[in-house]
């Protein structure tokens, strides 16, 4: 579910769409092209990435991170995104935990 290998084109778009939609849960959720994919935010704040190659990256800080390196997933370098690892991608309720708390990580670093 959260990775698809597509450059900036429709089905890049059509891939944060579905992102958008299955992100739900977590709140208000929206995008808007950047940085040659699209920003992911809740509430104004980004909180994930679709990068361009159309994969998808949660923000995480210091109390998270750790679990994103033991689970393999490479970082968007130089930022603080940990790309999304496959079983949690494959487990939705698993992966709406994720989001939600890369979320909370992304509007704690805000303030």
């Amino acid at each position: 579910m959260a990775n698809k290998s597509a450059g900036q084109s429709p089905s890049a778009k059509e891939f944060t769409a579905e992102m958008v939609e299955a992100l739900t849960p977590v709140g208000d959720v929206r995008s808007r092209p950047m940085f040659g994919g699209y920003g992911i935010f809740e509430s104004g704040t980004m909180f994930a990435l679709i990068d361009s190659k159309g994969s998808l990256f949660f923000r995480a800080d210091s109390s998270t991170q750790l679990r994103y390196v033991a689970a393999g997933s490479k970082q968007h370098n130089p930022m603080p995104y940990f790309e999304i690892p496959d079983d949690v991608a494959d487990d939705y309720s698993e992966f709406i935990e994720w989001a939600k708390q890369a979320a909370q990580v992304a509007h704690s670093a805000k303030k």
